[in-house]
């Protein structure tokens, strides 16, 4: 059993057909490193040393730490520093890597090798005491959150979290010294900073932080692969249906740093628009930052080119002006990517001093609308064909492309209160809430609601799946909410900065807007332009999309099955011919008789079913016949030839009387009966 593959130096053990084993990070990290990317050296452990790590009751077999101590040797030799070293000393990360992308439902550890003994030697060969010990202060946050706090089964009390803990300490510290950004914060400052968050920790988990490098990385591999069974990555799986017994591989790379200055920066992007399927490069970029401020929403990042602005970012510098070299190289990196994998690709990235490293790729999860259109413009450009294409678009994107939208006549008549991040779009009606819990109580309860938060976290899948839209105050369109949004084509709008949220009060509020909105408030989001609406907007059917049409006339080519709809009327049988229904399954008479111009018919039906006489009943089916026969003839019409199956008049006459008094006398008393001799009793 192979339970470590090294990567790094453009070369590889593993390649990109291996998910299974090294999972869809590790994988595509090998890959990169067959065409020749820049990316940093590391090593992958399998995923089926996650299954033995908990078949050992959460041990390592000594096999598993001979083969890490080996592994982290080669990426020493590539990277030419070494791991603990008190002069040169190697930093790395420890990131999770399923086979199915999981997108932040389990965890990352940064800077892993910063402890006492290395901190001085970082300070010396880099020159940049503030960037040592901010690096030291975000993997005080990471690990203490993820591997002391969640990986021990630990759950604290709302907002009493040791990372919500920690992270108000630096919001004080801020505060205090009236910083706006965290890159304010001084070297002295973040120093002093750090030694509060250790004694913190040591309070709050009753253990200490730990100062080795070597117990640093055990820890954090220990810590990813119980985030496989964290409660957030379970709720996941059941949502998108993963199996359990996968398990997640754990990559261990060599860090590169995007906060060393203004020559330094980090970025996610995407090779095409995972909004709308636009073919063009489409991402976001922090400069003197690490990759968890991009997509934890912390700040509002940059756009990556000029071609890609929104009125919400067009004042911002994109990547394209700051770096034009750098730029061009991610470029033709993407280009490379997608036309190897002949997919949209999803990539990391991290510029260290004006150089750039390629920290992952992965085919990007996107919206119906740009699933459909992506599958037929690449097919267009001959890089699929048209079996690829069908299979491109999953059927629950299909049903996406289907749901509502806002409609465009009551949208124009309504004013907008605020404007964010297009993240997702679509459009989403409904009465507003502010926690995950209260999502999900709500939709328990048959009610749409839009959740409204300052960013979301992993921890609020269940209230993002819950709800019909997401709204938040921070974050891009690589953040978590945008990210998982995207995937399951939910409207979703980012980086609202006009708006102003009181968790306390469960209040909301938009800057140039007089009123303050609560929860239970009515709200519509059009997740396509970024518009929010405090009132309820009439929605519209999607589907009118001479796309989708002709995507379904593809997929026609390659079915072996007939579909035949459940029809009764002329317009319902149209709407389901231009879905491509062969024929009528069912005809249901009776379901003349509720619906649009039911009244007469139903007024007919009442007669027959009331009558006292074979003759009564004769007489008021003679009524009820031109009714039927006019039916039965524009639906036959409609279909042209096309099978139909009828099933006869017999209704359950129950259904087809009045149930409530005021209503039975109204009958009676246009029948001209008695309510106490007819059949209405």
């Amino acid at each position: 059993m192979k339970r470590v593959y090294r990567f790094g130096g453009k070369e590889a053990e593993g390649n990109g057909q291996m998910r299974n084993l090294l999972g869809g990070k590790g994988a595509n990290l090998a890959e990169m490193c067959t065409l020749g990317i820049p990316v940093p050296a590391g090593f992958t452990i399998t995923t089926e040393c996650c299954t033995e790590y908990y078949a050992l009751g959460g041990g390592y077999t000594e096999e598993l730490k001979h083969d890490v101590a080996e592994a982290l040797k080669a990426t020493e030799a590539i990277m030419g520093k070494k791991f603990g070293d008190p002069k040169n000393p190697l930093l790395v990360s420890c990131r999770s890597g399923a086979r199915s992308s999981m997108p932040g439902m389990m965890d990352t550890i940064l800077n892993i090798g910063l402890c006492s003994a290395t901190i001085p030697g970082m300070i010396e060969k880099t020159q940049n005491p503030r960037f040592v010990y901010d690096a030291y202060r975000r993997l005080i946050m990471m690990y203490s959150d993820v591997v002391m706090e969640k990986a021990e089964g630990i759950e604290p009390e709302d907002g009493k979290a040791i990372r919500q803990q920690l992270d108000k300490m630096m919001e004080d510290l801020k505060e205090a010294k009236g910083y706006k950004s965290d890159t304010e914060i001084t070297a002295e400052e973040l120093k002093d900073l750090a030694e509060r968050f250790k004694v913190r920790i040591k309070e709050v988990l009753g253990v200490e932080f730990p100062d080795t490098a070597e117990a640093q990385l055990w820890g954090s591999i220990g810590g990813v692969f119980k985030s496989w069974n964290g409660k957030r990555a379970i709720k996941y799986r059941q949502i998108e249906g993963i199996p359990d017994d996968w398990g997640t591989a754990v990559n261990v790379q060599s860090m590169v740093f995007g906060n060393m200055g203004d020559t330094s920066a980090t970025g996610v992007a995407f090779s095409r628009n995972p909004a709308n399927g636009d073919n063009k490069f489409y991402g976001e970029w922090l400069i003197n930052a690490q990759g968890e401020d991009v997509v934890a929403g912390i700040r509002t990042p940059n756009p990556l080119n000029n071609a890609t602005k929104s009125p919400q970012n067009a004042h911002l510098k994109s990547l394209e002006d700051a770096m034009p070299d750098v730029y061009k190289e991610l470029d033709d990196i993407r280009m490379l990517l997608e036309k190897h994998f002949n997919d949209m690709q999803d990539i990391e990235f991290t510029i260290q001093e004006g150089k750039l490293w390629m920290l992952q790729c992965r085919i990007g999860k996107r919206t119906g609308l740009a699933a459909l259109n992506m599958a037929m413009d690449m097919l267009e450009e001959g890089m699929i064909d048209e079996k690829t294409a069908v299979m491109r678009v999953s059927p629950a994107q299909l049903d996406e492309i289907l749901h509502p939208i806002l409609d465009p006549a009551s949208e124009k008549k309504a004013t907008s209160v605020a404007h964010g991040l297009p993240a997702s779009p679509g459009g989403a009606v409904g009465t507003i809430v502010f926690t995950n819990a209260d999502a999900v109580k709500a939709a328990a309860a048959k009610k749409k609601v839009i959740l409204v938060r300052e960013e979301t976290s992993p921890e609020d899948v269940e209230g993002m799946r819950a709800a019909a839209g997401i709204l938040t105050q921070k974050g891009g369109m690589t953040s978590h909410a945008a990210l998982v949004a995207r995937g399951w084509g939910k409207c979703c709008i980012v980086g609202c900065e006009d708006m102003k949220i009181n968790l306390e009060k469960k209040e909301v509020s938009f800057k140039g807007c007089d009123k303050v909105f609560h929860e239970g408030d009515t709200f519509s989001l059009n997740g396509a332009k970024g518009a929010v609406y405090a009132e309820a907007i009439e929605t519209m059917d999607a589907s009118d999309n001479p796309r989708f049409v002709k995507f379904m006339a593809i997929a026609d080519k390659f079915r072996k099955m007939g579909v035949r709809t459940n029809a009764d009327n002329p317009e319902d049988t149209e709407r389901a011919l231009s879905f491509g229904a062969e024929g009528i399954g069912l005809f249901r008479i009776e379901h003349m008789f509720y619906g649009k111009n039911s009244e007469t018919p139903l007024g007919k039906l009442r007669k027959m079913i009331l009558s006292k006489t074979d003759d009564e009943r004769r007489a008021a089916l003679n009524e009820l016949e031109p009714y039927i026969k006019a039916s039965v003839k524009g639906t036959m019409k409609v279909m042209d030839g096309k099978p139909v199956t009828f099933r006869l008049l017999d209704p359950p006459l129950h259904e087809f009387v009045p149930q409530t008094e005021d209503k039975k006398n109204e009958l009676a008393e246009e029948l001209h009966i008695s309510t106490r001799t007819s059949p209405i009793r």
